[in-house]
């Protein structure tokens, strides 16, 4: 083939292929032309495909002129779609019609969670009280969760049914907000008068308890404390969540960290002591755990037990606000069902 015929070929092919593209009137048939002049089938991308069976005297020019056919058909292509997008929304601009009386689309107000609620109104509590608010890591050591809060290496708590362990072990996700105590204690010097909320992980899941939950830890160190000033502080906490009339009993118990311990419990606040699901046909709502700090947890910080003693509580957030808003089954809590939570 001859430079002459070559050179009339290709423009023949390209005239064809704008022609074609300049006679499409709609973005769909543009698309059609588009795979039609540029697609695997195309007769440009046949020629292609083809350069290699040719003389290899006629590639060179072969090529070059293909891919100039190439980019002018492109080049059209692009012209001729943004012409007709142009188009297209100018005529939908004038055949739509907008009503600006109409009122908007409503945008419901955002609220806060109950668990929030209730615990913003705890830490506030603490507050007044003159607690400061301290923070720690979820992901603990066994030294942190465990052992300087005076867990002996075989308590039940440390076991796999309990306690979310990560890689080979030797990381956790923390059971409580206890390990921000020894934190704090690291930290700061006594007289010291804590609050620290966070989440907790424990293998456990059922109408009262989920696996994941919201616990706020406080602890006061000073001289001379006793268990009634741990008593006082916490009647005062209780009686303005709930009422000067909510019923209150300390019920002995046992915990690593605290010597002597105690479980507090109020009158349930959803059947009013009569006896129902959440509080199991008691009357009675285990609300939290509280004693005197052992002094082995004072030893592991090198705070001297003989000079300072201190007591240390730890409460679920759910479980108040379950008792606050009368929910009977913590999961209602986390399905993020909007016409519940609007209650609230």
């Amino acid at each position: 083939m001859t430079d002459s015929n070559l050179s009339n070929e290709l423009e023949s092919l390209k005239e064809a292929a704008v022609a074609k593209i300049a006679a499409v009137t709609c973005s769909d048939e543009m698309e059609n032309t588009r795979v039609e002049l540029l697609g695997r089938k195309s007769e440009l991308m046949t020629r292609m495909r083809g350069l290699g069976k040719l003389p290899p005297d006629q590639r060179p020019a072969m090529g070059k002129g293909l891919n100039e056919v190439r980019d002018a058909i492109t080049a059209a292509i692009k012209g001729k779609q943004a012409a007709i997008r142009k188009k297209e929304l100018s005529e939908r601009l004038e055949n739509e019609v907008f009503d600006i009386t109409l009122p908007g689309r409503p945008i419901g107000m955002g609220r806060s969670h109950p668990v929030c609620s209730v615990l913003d109104e705890l830490m506030e509590i603490f507050i007044e009280l003159g607690f400061m608010v301290e923070e720690g890591p979820e992901v603990e050591t066994d030294e942190y969760n465990f052992k300087m809060l005076n867990f002996p290496d075989d308590h039940p708590a440390r076991d796999m049914q309990d306690t979310f362990y990560l890689h080979n072990g030797a990381r956790l996700l923390r059971t409580h907000t206890s390990p921000v105590q020894i934190h704090a204690m690291l930290r700061h010097k006594p007289p010291l008068s804590v609050i620290a909320p966070g989440r907790v992980y424990r293998c456990d899941s059922d109408v009262t308890h989920s696996p994941v939950f919201h616990q706020v830890e406080g602890f006061h160190i000073d001289r001379h404390i006793t268990f009634g000033h741990l008593k006082g502080t916490l009647e005062l906490f209780i009686h303005r969540l709930y009422g000067k009339n909510t019923k209150l009993r300390f019920r002995p118990s046992f915990f690593p960290f605290t010597e002597p311990s105690a479980e507090l419990d109020i009158s349930c606040v959803l059947c009013g002591g009569g006896g129902c699901r959440l509080c199991k046909g008691t009357g009675w709502m285990e609300i939290l755990g509280a004693g005197m700090i052992d002094p082995n947890v004072f030893e592991a910080v090198g705070i001297d037990p003989e000079k300072w003693s201190g007591y240390a509580f730890g409460v679920g957030i759910e479980r108040i606000a379950m008792l606050r808003y009368g929910i009977d089954d913590i999961r209602l809590l986390y399905e993020n069902n909007t016409s519940f939570l609007k209650q609230y």
